[in-house]
């Protein structure tokens, strides 16, 4: 992995990763793991929906705090899908992860595994795949669908290639019917990018200073 294919972040506020190329905290400044579990657990209706074999998307992997959230409260086998344009490496992730104890405590299968340059790995009951690349070019071709999407992208207003109308189109083909997607945004081009997509898009209450965030079903 090149430089100009990995992650390049600055550390801010006592120890938050901030990506430089968009200016942008990979996580809450507040509490990243809580926000976590109310945008992308709780917005998915995650874990009542968990049954064995149900698979998650992801946009944006980071990182792999919404992973490690999901596999917390994983308690069939579950799989997840995550599309990253700029990983991070291993030593970046486990500094930015020590903010989480909760998290951090079942990582290492994740760091040990991240660092010989795997993407494809097993943590607790959730089986891993992260495929490294822009999502425009990887999600079309990708073979799978979602029983629920994690849309965690940099802002929209400082990176909107992860949330124009084709790549959105390209998250609701790849989503079985009923099934759901959520994100903190509530940006109005999001949320009609997402309707044209084939959800049915709800604002509902975000987390902490966040008034509204996102939360969608697909249309049968």
């Amino acid at each position: 992995m090149t430089n100009d294919q990995q992650a390049q972040i600055e550390w801010k506020d006592g120890g938050i990763p901030v990506a430089t190329r968009f200016d942008d905290p990979y996580f809450s400044l507040e509490n990243g793991l809580e926000e976590t579990r109310h945008v992308f657990l709780d917005g998915n209706d995650l874990p009542a929906r968990l049954v064995s074999g149900f698979h998650v998307a992801e946009l944006g992997f980071g990182t792999g705090l919404n992973m490690l959230a999901l596999a917390l409260i994983a308690e069939v086998p579950t799989r997840f899908t995550s599309f990253e344009a700029f990983p991070m490496v291993a030593a970046d992730i486990a500094s930015a992860l020590d903010a989480f104890p909760e998290a951090r405590a079942i990582a290492d299968p994740f760091l040990d595994a991240w660092a010989q340059g795997a993407r494809q790995f097993t943590v607790g009951q959730v089986q891993v795949e992260v495929v490294a690349g822009d999502a425009r070019e990887t999600l079309p071709t990708w073979q799978g669908k979602a029983d629920a999407w994690f849309l965690d992208g940099f802002s929209p207003a400082k990176n909107p290639e992860l949330w124009g109308d084709d790549l959105l189109a390209e998250v609701g083909a790849h989503t079985v019917p009923n099934g759901t997607c959520a994100t903190y945004t509530a940006a109005g081009f999001v949320r009609r990018g997402l309707q044209a997509a084939g959800f049915d898009i709800t604002r509902v209450s975000g987390f902490g200073r966040k008034r509204h965030m996102s939360v969608g079903r697909k249309r049968t």
